[in-house]
């Protein structure tokens, strides 16, 4: 049993899918871990007994939201959200700091990114916003 679900905070225990509060659509769980990893002030948020949720949207300020209608918006977290910036700087991938330039001017860098992953190199679940990994974010055509 992982550590999160040996917590009564377990995503296990909560709907998969939520709806944000403010622009309707449904979202996939996330930890409360992974939450902390990327707010302001973690040592100030006080998790309740709920699911929480990460809000996808780049034109949603709503990074994370509970099922109680509670948010924690952009301007909450410490670093840019890479889904929700159209820039060509933003991150895709958390763990090694690629951006989706760096995607284009290389296209191995998705299989370096898998083979990371299968080697458990990775920190997805605390360094990726959404508590997942990166390579379902990958462009589906990487390289020119």
């Amino acid at each position: 049993m992982s550590e999160c679900c040996s917590k009564s905070n377990c995503t296990d225990s909560f709907s998969k899918k939520h709806v944000c509060p403010l622009n309707g659509k449904q979202y996939n769980v996330v930890s409360p871990e992974t939450i902390k990893h990327h707010i302001k002030s973690p040592w100030m948020w006080r998790p309740k007994n709920q699911g929480y949720y990460f809000c996808s949207d780049p034109d949603c300020p709503v990074v994370y939201f509970g099922q109680d209608g509670s948010v924690i918006e952009v301007g909450s977290v410490r670093n840019k959200v890479g889904i929700k910036s159209l820039s060509s700087n933003a991150l895709v991938c958390y763990c090694y700091g690629i951006t989706r330039e760096d995607i284009q001017d290389e296209p191995r860098i998705r299989e370096f990114v898998i083979q990371e992953k299968k080697s458990g190199n990775c920190s997805c679940k605390a360094r990726n916003p959404s508590g997942k990994c990166c390579l379902a974010d990958f462009p589906k055509k990487a390289g020119r």
